[in-house]
């Protein structure tokens, strides 16, 4: 697991371009047949991919957490972006479909994926962070992730979201987990931006064309900056950032929070007219 260090609101002033993707951005996880795992000094958040072949992968844990397994002080929110696939906790196996998610709760020492067909297998997208109480396990199949529709054809920013992992959805310490799709023709997400210095945010892109790419725009709304990114690449956006994108052509993003509390609609608006 690599540790991966955010930098602050003064130091990016000066950053280049380099130094912002060194800081910001999380490249692709995702690697055949292994669990790739980045630990974030922000809100200290685990972000990661397990990609199973043929065999099964279990998930380890790592010095850097200083604990007996994953979950011991830690929750999981599990994605699946891929073939179908399994998630085994304990002797409890559970069957998640593509953009099926499974939330699974701090103390369960045994978990471990795998795909059902290693021709098509199963890409498992995995945002954790600490927890301090217990829930229970929950599996959130797509077509009950309540979804959302926003923003307009008109404006270029149309979108479904689903949330998945959240106050009136699947419960948990502090995760909040969604995915949001883009419509045809639309390339903007989140638009008109905002910040919540309550939580932070992390940001998987995926659903990319080949050779497609997001602008993920970041920064206060007065200094904003861009990272392109890649298809199964992670943006780590503090409180003090902005985090909208815009693409090329048309994506998804899996949006994962953290932080002191979990109301969706927390957050402070940046009017489109003061963007810099």
């Amino acid at each position: 697991m690599k540790t991966h260090l955010l930098a602050d609101p003064v130091r990016y002033l000066r950053m280049t371009t380099s130094e912002l993707r060194d800081a910001f951005l999380i490249g692709s996880l995702h690697q055949h047949g292994s669990i790739q795992m980045a630990y974030v000094d922000l809100d200290r958040a685990v972000v990661g991919m397990a990609a199973p072949n043929a065999d099964a992968l279990a998930l380890p844990t790592d010095d850097s957490l200083k604990s007996g397994y994953f979950t011991e002080r830690r929750e999981l929110g599990v994605l699946n972006i891929g073939g179908k696939g399994q998630v085994t906790i304990g002797d409890k196996t559970y069957r998640l479909e593509y953009l099926d998610c499974l939330y699974i709760g701090r103390g369960n020492p045994y978990i471990s994926f795998a795909s059902e067909d290693a021709a098509v297998p199963a890409i498992f997208y995995l945002l954790s962070y600490p927890a301090h109480t217990s829930h229970p396990t929950a599996l959130i199949h797509k077509e009950h992730a309540n979804p959302t529709e926003l923003g307009s054809a008109e404006t270029s920013n149309k979108r479904t979201i689903y949330k998945y992992v959240f106050l009136d959805g699947a419960k948990s310490c502090q995760l909040v987990m969604g995915v949001t799709h883009l419509h045809s023709g639309s390339v903007w997400n989140t638009m008109p931006p905002h910040t919540h210095m309550r939580r932070s945010e992390v940001y998987m892109y995926f659903n990319l064309a080949p050779g497609a790419r997001v602008f993920h725009l970041m920064g206060p709304g007065d200094e904003t900056r861009h990272i392109v990114m890649r298809n199964y690449e992670v943006a780590v956006s503090p409180g003090w950032s902005i985090h909208a994108g815009a693409g090329t052509g048309v994506y998804s993003f899996c949006w994962g929070m953290g932080g002191e509390n979990q109301d969706y609609a927390d957050m402070d608006p940046v009017p489109i007219d003061g963007l810099q």
